[in-house]
């Protein structure tokens, strides 16, 4: 599969690829390295996982990284509940000793966490380390481990290697730095907000009912909103859910009533200072700019 041929195979599952974005899938697909995609909140980082695991036919593992995440969450545990229970009905048969500790150490009792998932399965999935910058630096090490070798090591059951290798994605959204160890190990791309033609074609995509001057004016009222001094800029997300607020409600134009394009505005601004910072005046002022 060609850069290009992947970047229509997206687009007909709803994602409007740049070209830079494309390569850079394209060139990690190539070498089998993972892809460090890095960007704002809500511009389309985790959703590139998902439309390239349904453009591959083959599953989406997503890890999802937050402060405190260790290793037994993210890669596996021992079921314990069912351990002592088999521990005490073998001990009930009179059975003791090492038959018992084999049969509770083994695969029947282990609990699969995304990253030993991934490795194990038959076909190749996308794994999906998400906002990997919200992860402790330790547990970040612990990765660079698995992604190096796509091997990992349980003391009970020992090495078990990548029966194939997952097209590996992760995601930041610059809450720390990451460390040149990982970046070294990844191909690298950055997600922009969409520009204009790119969402227009985003959501014509999405909401192919949507009419053109609506569809115009719902794009560029959110293009210039993000300019605003806000504590959360809107994202792709956001903007999909307005323009599906206003056709909701029949709204075919976004200047024809003030009040609903007011209340509309829950879909696009997430806190209460926002809310309080555009008000009526500015929201028709952004509003008879995009129309």
């Amino acid at each position: 599969m060609t850069w290009t041929t992947l970047q229509t195979a997206m687009a007909e599952r709803g994602y409007i690829a740049s070209g830079d974005l494309s390569m850079a899938l394209h060139l990690s697909l190539s070498l089998g390295r993972p892809l460090l995609l890095e960007g704002a909140a809500g511009v389309g980082k985790t959703e590139v996982a998902r439309v390239l695991a349904s453009v591959q036919d083959t599953d989406l593992i997503r890890l999802q990284c937050y402060e405190g995440l260790d290793a037994a969450q993210a890669i596996y545990e021992w079921n314990y509940q069912r351990q002592l229970l088999a521990i005490r009905a073998a001990s009930e048969d009179g059975e003791t000793g090492k038959s018992v500790e084999t049969r509770i150490f083994s695969d029947d009792f282990l609990l699969e966490r995304p990253l030993l998932k991934a490795i194990r399965q038959p076909k190749a999935p996308v794994l999906l380390i998400d906002e990997i910058d919200r992860a402790d630096e330790e547990f970040e090490a612990y990765l660079l481990e698995v992604l190096s070798d796509f091997q990992i090591t349980i003391p009970e059951l020992g090495t078990i290697t990548a029966t194939t290798r997952p097209h590996v994605i992760l995601t930041a959204n610059g809450t720390r730095d990451l460390s040149d160890a990982l970046r070294r190990r990844c191909l690298y791309a950055h997600v922009p907000y969409p520009d204009l033609e790119t969402e227009l074609s985003i959501l014509v995509s999405r909401c192919p009912d949507i009419n053109d001057r609506l569809c115009a004016q719902v794009v560029g009222f959110v293009q210039a909103l993000r300019k605003e001094p806000l504590e959360k800029t809107p994202g792709i997300a956001e903007m999909l859910d307005f323009a599906a607020a206003l056709m909701g409600l029949g709204i075919a134009d976004l200047t024809d009533d003030p009040a609903i394009l007011q209340a509309t505005l829950t879909t696009l601004l997430k806190t209460q200072s926002d809310q309080a910072n555009i008000t009526t005046e500015v929201a028709q002022r952004i509003a008879g700019k995009a129309a």
